[in-house]
């Protein structure tokens, strides 16, 4: 196991350079660059820019240089002073736009993935051993419904009736006299009032998931041999259930990890642009969008960093949790 660890964590150095370049070059490859978005919004509003002026504002955001230059000068801020570069679009430092959103994030989504496995965990085994039962019916319609109504069309619904029948207004994460204030227990209470509606939309489809996937697998182990010659042996079924088949079909919930990690700080970015939520998917996309290529290719390296630690944390754990699986 050790020499495993040690060998997959050499790995991931030359596995993120590969990612830090790939990304890097994937934000410059559409036609045009920040600046030609900008020359356009400003030629739009009837200002007039000659190609002097325009040949100081490529200097001056270091557009002028080839692509291997300004990849060199990001990555080596970062690992050498982890300084990530200033962003284009917002003038400021691209570690502050991307701190100042990420504990909201990290919040809102631990939140979410704490409510999938605590519902998902439970109704899963109840569908798996009750099968056919009108409770399992119930459930696997559920399911179906979570699995095919889209994220950002449920928050659509969830704002209207909010509106229109509580007079609530549950867009964003806090209410409008709490948005700049300081922290106190006033603002985390208003927060844990605001919270929920974006927790149940993201965890929706992940727990509809989850559910089958885990009614799914447990069915599976429920009909193995070693199953009903426990039961021969008179185990509990209580007892024989939690200690063997569970334990089994368990290995989706652990292997789902390596998609959590970065998903705690990308969020899901449609229902956050909808719910206006201050996290840092509509970040993301902004950045996307106006081709900010430091604040962009640090979201990408941030989250390929997190996707790839949590693989190696999913593999280690379903060695340890399946002791059918053997990392050798």
């Amino acid at each position: 196991m050790l020499t495993f660890i040690i060998r997959r964590v050499l790995l991931l150095i030359p596995t993120l350079f590969v990612i830090s370049v790939i990304s890097f070059i994937v934000i410059q490859l559409p036609p045009g660059d920040f600046l030609t978005a900008q020359i356009v919004a400003l030629q739009s509003q009837g200002q007039l820019i000659d190609q002097a002026t325009i040949d100081a504002m490529r200097q001056q955001y270091g557009l002028d240089q080839p692509m291997y230059v300004q990849y060199l000068k990001w990555i080596t801020g970062i690992l050498l002073h982890g300084d990530f570069g200033q962003s284009l679009q917002w003038r400021q430092p691209v570690a502050d736009l991307i701190w100042e959103r990420l504990m909201l994030t990290i919040a809102l989504s631990l939140a979410s993935l704490l409510f999938i496995w605590v519902v998902a965990f439970p109704v899963g085994i109840y569908s798996a051993i009750k099968q056919y039962s009108p409770g399992d019916y119930f459930f696997t319609f559920i399911s179906f419904v979570g699995l095919g109504v889209p994220n950002f069309l449920l928050a659509l619904v969830i704002m209207w009736l909010a509106f229109s029948k509580l007079g609530l207004t549950v867009a964003g994460l806090f209410s409008p006299q709490f948005q700049n204030a300081a922290w106190s227990w006033a603002k985390f209470g208003d927060l844990l009032a605001h919270i929920w509606v974006p927790m149940i939309v993201l965890a929706l489809g992940g727990t509809a998931g989850l559910i089958r996937i885990m009614r799914a697998n447990l069915l599976d182990e429920l009909n193995r041999p070693y199953v009903e010659t426990a039961r021969a042996k008179g185990v509990k079924e209580r007892d024989l259930i939690l200690k063997y088949p569970v334990r089994m079909a368990l290995n989706p919930f652990v292997s789902t990890v390596g998609w959590t990690l970065p998903g705690l700080v990308s969020g899901s970015v449609i229902v956050s642009v909808v719910l206006n939520l201050p996290t840092t998917g509509p970040l993301l996309l902004t950045a996307l969008q106006s081709q900010d290529m430091y604040l962009a290719g640090s979201f990408l390296l941030m989250l390929s960093v997190l996707t790839v630690i949590g693989t190696l944390i999913s593999d280690i754990l379903l060695a340890w949790l399946d002791p059918r699986i053997r990392l050798s």
